[in-house]
């Protein structure tokens, strides 16, 4: 990369970086349609090329993490399942007597709490995940569009 960029590349290398948002719009468009953009123009640009192979790595490495906190969380759902289905501890155990139907919670055997604090903590690891995303996808592309190389930190190799 130490010939001159155009442009052009360092617009289109910023339009990957950018186009990752638009998983928000589109399902898995944080995939499709930097990975479009990516092979069309690998072989044309090596600047493409590297921020393309930046990109899309760092979406699959996001989808491996996220993918992962997901299934560390699941033991501690299937763990809350026989508390959600003990309709007494909401005081709906007599649902046939609607005139009387009393929500009261009571906060002393309230048995969800030993569960929450691991699945509050893999949520606040998705919220960094998302928080993650979405920072270094800006500075990555402010750099590219300035004609700098960025790395993604926290990104597995997938494609070389």
């Amino acid at each position: 990369m130490t010939e001159t960029i155009t442009k052009h590349e360092k617009n289109l290398s910023a339009l990957i970086h950018a186009s990752t948002f638009s998983k928000f719009f589109i399902p898995f468009g944080n995939f499709i349609i930097p990975l479009v953009l990516w092979t069309a123009n690998k072989k044309e640009y090596s600047f493409v090329d590297y921020n393309g192979k930046q990109a899309i790595n760092f979406q699959i490495s996001l989808l491996l993490y996220s993918i992962l906190l997901g299934i560390i969380s699941v033991p501690f759902i299937i763990g809350m399942l026989p508390n959600i289905m003990d309709f007494n501890l909401f005081g709906l155990s007599d649902l046939s007597n609607y005139n009387n139907l009393n929500l009261h919670f009571d906060l002393d055997n309230f048995l969800f709490s030993k569960w929450m604090i691991p699945l509050g903590i893999t949520g606040l690891a998705q919220a960094a995940l998302f928080i993650i995303n979405v920072v270094y996808t800006i500075m990555a592309t402010l750099k590219t569009n300035e004609g700098e190389t960025f790395s993604y930190p926290i990104t597995i190799k997938f494609i070389k």
